[in-house]
């Protein structure tokens, strides 16, 4: 039993006006203009899959009514020509690192695949024991005006200073507890 896919890349049925198959959409899938806008964005975005025949064309059908060009594709399909491996191209020579400065790599998958024009430092190896700390100029003393201060005697005490008794203690010596 073949399973397909429903994807859609924003294509409009002929005739069918914008702003009214945007909100047929979002009538359809209950969603906000923010996600009918990603819908809209060029990309080919896949809506529904793991479908039967018979549910892939009652969604295409759908969907082109709503004014939305859709395209079913048999998910069986795609994935033989997914497992399928890649023909060989042969790969241009790497250049020297040593003379170039720059290291040249092959994708190993399509999402690398967007970064191949990228050039990326070759950052090597420092020796052992390298500082491989950014030089830093010597720190500069301020310029501070201290002849304000004063230096204490050796053996003075910085503390602060014990105030004396305001008043003496009372005399109680006359005073007796009874039995």
């Amino acid at each position: 039993m073949s399973r397909y896919e429903i994807a859609f890349s924003g294509d409009l049925m002929p005739g069918a006006q914008p702003e009214q198959v945007r909100a047929n959409l979002a009538r359809l899938f209950q969603a906000d203009a923010q996600r009918i806008a990603l819908l809209f964005s060029g990309r080919r975005i896949v809506i529904k899959q793991n479908l039967d025949e018979a549910a892939a064309e009652k969604y295409r059908v759908t969907l082109e009514r709503a004014g939305a060009r859709v395209e079913v594709c048999d998910m069986d399909a795609i994935e033989e020509i997914e497992l399928a491996p890649p023909p060989a191209e042969p790969v241009a020579p790497a250049t020297s690192v040593a003379a170039v400065g720059r290291l040249r790599v092959a994708p190993r998958d399509e999402y690398m695949a967007a970064f191949i024009d990228v050039d990326a430092p070759d950052f090597g190896i420092a020796p052992v024991g390298a500082d491989l700390q950014d030089a830093r100029p010597a720190p500069h003393a301020p310029a501070l005006d201290l002849t304000h201060l004063s230096v204490a005697p050796v053996g003075s005490d910085l503390g602060p200073q014990k105030q004396a008794d305001a008043a003496p203690a009372p005399d109680t010596s006359h005073l007796r507890l009874a039995d």
